[in-house]
């Protein structure tokens, strides 16, 4: 069984991610696989978006799987296309505070990307919902991947494309593959 995954939200024409795996990856996709220059062959799991739908498909991978989750993320003040290789993932909850682990990711290797020099080390916030207003800057604003780091994988790699700057009508746009908003 292979054991390399990347994982996605969403694979759809109009509004999906999987054009960000040939955009940003080094590599080519065949038979809905990616195969890396390494020879190193990844399957590509679509989880739906949101906590449910993560848990629900990812649950029973092994725990040593290698992950790359690649997917459209907001912030408040990254520019539109921007890529983040994510170092640490938290849960966004604005309106109180309690004790919880800030999950490490490990280091995205640069060899992955096509424009790794390009790509910023960025803390990523995980939502219950989209994210409109924050006053967290320098970083990014999901709904999956706080999720994909709690269920324990030793090997958890994150590239995020800056879609919006908090703004769903923006983030449908460039997800919908529109070059201006």
């Amino acid at each position: 069984m292979n054991n390399h995954f990347i994982v996605i939200a969403e694979a759809g024409d109009f509004i999906g991610e999987q054009k960000l795996i040939a955009q940003h990856l080094c590599g080519e996709m065949r038979d809905n696989q990616w195969y890396m220059a390494d020879g190193t062959v990844w399957d590509v799991i679509v989880t739906g978006v949101g906590a449910i739908n993560v848990i629900h498909t990812l649950r029973d991978l092994p725990r040593d799987a290698k992950i790359i989750n690649i997917g459209y993320a907001g912030s408040a003040n990254y520019a539109i296309g921007s890529a983040a290789c994510v170092i640490e993932v938290r849960l966004n909850h604005p309106c109180v505070t309690y004790p919880e682990p800030k999950l490490r990711l490990q280091k995205m290797p640069m060899d992955y990307l096509k424009n790794p020099e390009s790509c910023l080390q960025s803390v990523c916030y995980s939502n219950t919902d989209f994210v409109l207003q924050s006053d967290y800057t320098d970083c990014v604003f999901d709904m999956e991947l706080a999720y994909i780091a709690a269920l324990g994988f030793e090997n958890l790699y994150s590239i995020k494309i800056v879609s919006d700057n908090l703004s769903l009508h923006t983030y449908r746009e460039v997800a919908a593959g529109v070059n201006q908003a």
